[in-house]
């Protein structure tokens, strides 16, 4: 059980710090969150039996105070963010005040609320800041270009110098590695991740895959197809997100439990729709399973238009906001035809297209101009 103070989170970090503060007077108490700090694989200071110095105080990432020791904390240091009250006794009604007297953010009593304090923990040991900014790319039929679109967008992001990783959610379409030229880099890939559970460090995720610069890419090998469980795909996924920067994913057609884990946890998706009457048919009904759990689903309407349809009517006759037109570009099978990855020269129509998108999500803005 764990209840909140104040609504502002704990003392955030932009890189990796160090452990966690503890200060407790109950020998219990230090030896489970001594346990907990392992699992999350941070080395605490502790404070056992006497005041925090002001030092360690002011620049522990977070601290943990056990419930029996407010005493020695309040009127001998400073307030300040991401202070946790620690207990175990259910019925101590007096724990909020202490939380209160101390300003503690949240107050969390053992055991319940061991596997939210592990997860918090654990952030503080990976450096977690900002959550990478995830899209969802999907097609509205098959042979719509999504997989060509989901590559564009990740070699653009990787080429602007952000962290980006590539995630191909597909095991049917044949493998993303060899889209972007990476089907010879050493790395793991989804079988080796089939029965990951728990929290997956991102940071070791990310170390492990096939790299190419700034860009990770998570695809799939060339033996038979793995069903991979929706918990693996919970865990991966969120571990690809917490290392922060821009996380894009390619999307299955259909949406089963795995999928539907990870539309859970994209921000924003797009549905490649090829501008002709039976291809808006198809995508409507994509659209419609899909946006059953992604809310924030957007066209991206790709030429050459048939008589009587342009972007805009394709959008409105899927029922979908309009993220932009792509015409149809020659090469955009750079990485088939030897040219490179999609993307990858910065030039031509998708290209300028995952710029103007990138630059208008990461900014929080609506639709990209075209």
């Amino acid at each position: 059980m764990f209840g909140s103070i104040t609504p502002e989170p704990p003392h955030a970090t932009g890189g990796r710090a160090g452990g966690p503060l503890i200060v407790t007077d109950d020998e219990r108490l230090l030896d489970d969150l001594l346990r907990l700090c392992a699992a999350a694989g941070s080395e605490p200071e502790v404070v056992f039996g006497a005041p925090p110095r002001a030092s360690s105080w002011d620049t522990a990432p977070l601290v943990l105070v056990g419930a029996e020791a407010t005493d020695r904390v309040r009127g001998s240091v400073a307030r300040r963010k991401g202070v946790l009250l620690v207990g175990r006794d259910l019925d101590d009604s007096e724990v909020w005040r202490r939380a209160l007297d101390i300003g503690a953010d949240h107050v969390l009593l053992l055991p319940d609320a061991e596997t939210w304090l592990v997860d918090r923990i654990a952030d503080i040991a990976e450096g977690v800041g900002q959550p990478a900014l995830t899209i969802g790319v999907v097609g509205g039929r098959g042979g719509a270009g999504a997989s060509t679109l989901a590559c564009a967008l990740a070699v653009t992001s990787a080429r602007a110098g952000r962290r980006t990783m590539l995630v191909d959610a597909d095991p049917l379409g044949g493998g993303l590695d060899i889209l972007v030229g990476a089907e010879r880099t050493g790395g793991l890939r989804w079988p080796d991740l089939a029965d990951s559970r728990g929290r997956v460090n991102s940071g070791a995720l990310e170390e492990s895959l096939p790299r190419l610069e700034s860009l990770s890419v998570l695809s799939w090998d060339r033996g038979d197809s793995v069903l991979i469980p929706a918990q693996a795909m919970r865990s991966v996924l969120g571990a690809a997100r917490r290392r922060g920067g821009v996380v894009v994913v390619d999307l299955p057609r259909r949406v089963d439990d795995g999928v539907a884990e990870t539309l859970a946890q994209i921000d924003v998706g797009l549905v490649v729709v090829p501008a002709e009457l039976r291809a808006v048919a198809a995508a409507t009904r994509v659209a419609a399973a899909v946006s059953m759990v992604l809310k924030d689903l957007r066209v991206v309407a790709r030429g050459p238009f048939a008589a009587g349809l342009d972007d805009r009517e394709t959008a409105r006759l899927v029922g979908l906001p309009l993220a932009g037109e792509l015409p149809l570009e020659s090469r955009a099978v750079g990485a088939l035809s030897g040219s490179g990855p999609p993307g990858s020269t910065g030039r031509g129509p998708l290209a300028r297209f995952c710029t103007a998108f990138l630059a208008q999500a990461l900014a929080g803005g609506g639709s990209v101009p075209v």
